[in-house]
């Protein structure tokens, strides 16, 4: 069995752990029915349709 000569410093250590922990930006796309950026498979905010249906009514 393979044992380390020395002790792994924690900056080379988190650096490992570090590549598995990358985040990810949110995918927006555009609403159909009013073109504003939203998030997707969420409820349009500015006018309330998901999947061409009006789904909450918006003040």
């Amino acid at each position: 069995m393979a044992v380390p000569k020395r002790k792994t410093s924690k900056a080379r250590r988190d650096k490992r752990r570090a590549s598995n922990i990358k985040m990810t930006s949110p995918n927006i796309v555009e609403c159909p029915q009013c073109h504003e950026p939203k998030l997707q498979h969420r409820v349009c905010k500015k006018c309330g349709f998901y999947h061409d249906k009006e789904v909450m009514e918006v003040k």
